[in-house]
């Protein structure tokens, strides 16, 4: 099965399930930016439940559309600081945070232009952290429609992505639950090298 996919933000946890089950991966390079999608945000399982990490991003002055991959981000927020300290307070404790640690902190140190830039960087180190097979291809221009490809651009989408997978255990579970399809981060940190056989087991 060869796919249609949206970068996002440290991806939910559905996105890599479809990689898992993916022959080829596209990814959707040629559309509009969407607010309020996962493009520069991801959900976390913090002490307190739930938390979403955002990316502010600079929008069109003249406020018309802009595509996704012309989408700057904001530099005046010190985002990378705060998302890293909230990844500790989240994860710190797991046991294999300190493991991949190293991987992830450039994500939080250097300064990007393009969020899609940055995401396409948090795909290559997420994918080499799970020891994925990963040779994407960027779509050229926009089609509504797929062609060919199983379209799962909707993931991007949190309302829309449904999926529900099997608990694994979560640092905060016995004090909140099992949360279901947080970021890939939750299972890499929660699962570490049991990451990638856990994807492969799931169905969307």
């Amino acid at each position: 099965m060869d796919i249609l996919i949206h970068s996002t933000y440290f991806p939910s946890i559905s996105h890599f399930v479809a990689m898992a089950h993916a022959g080829k991966v596209v990814f959707e390079a040629e559309d509009n930016f969407q607010k309020q999608t996962n493009r520069n945000r991801m959900y976390i399982y913090s002490p307190n439940g739930m938390q979403m990490l955002n990316i502010p991003v600079k929008h069109s002055n003249d406020g018309n559309r802009q595509l996704f991959k012309d989408v700057k981000i904001e530099p005046a927020f010190d985002w990378q600081k705060q998302h890293f300290k909230s990844l500790e307070a989240a994860y710190r404790s797991s046991p294999f945070f300190e493991y991949f640690e190293d991987d992830i902190r450039p994500v939080f140190e250097k300064k990007h232009t393009f969020m899609m830039d940055l995401n396409f960087e948090i795909m290559d180190i997420v994918t080499s952290c799970l020891g994925m097979d990963y040779n994407p291809e960027r779509t050229v221009e926009y089609f509504r429609e797929a062609n060919g490809l199983q379209d799962y651009r909707y993931l991007a989408n949190g309302k829309k992505d449904t999926a529900a997978f099997e608990p694994y255990t979560q640092v905060f579970g016995e004090k909140h639950g099992f949360i279901n399809n947080l970021s890939i981060l939750d299972l890499l940190f929660n699962e570490g090298r049991y990451a990638m056989e856990y994807l492969r087991k799931q169905a969307l």
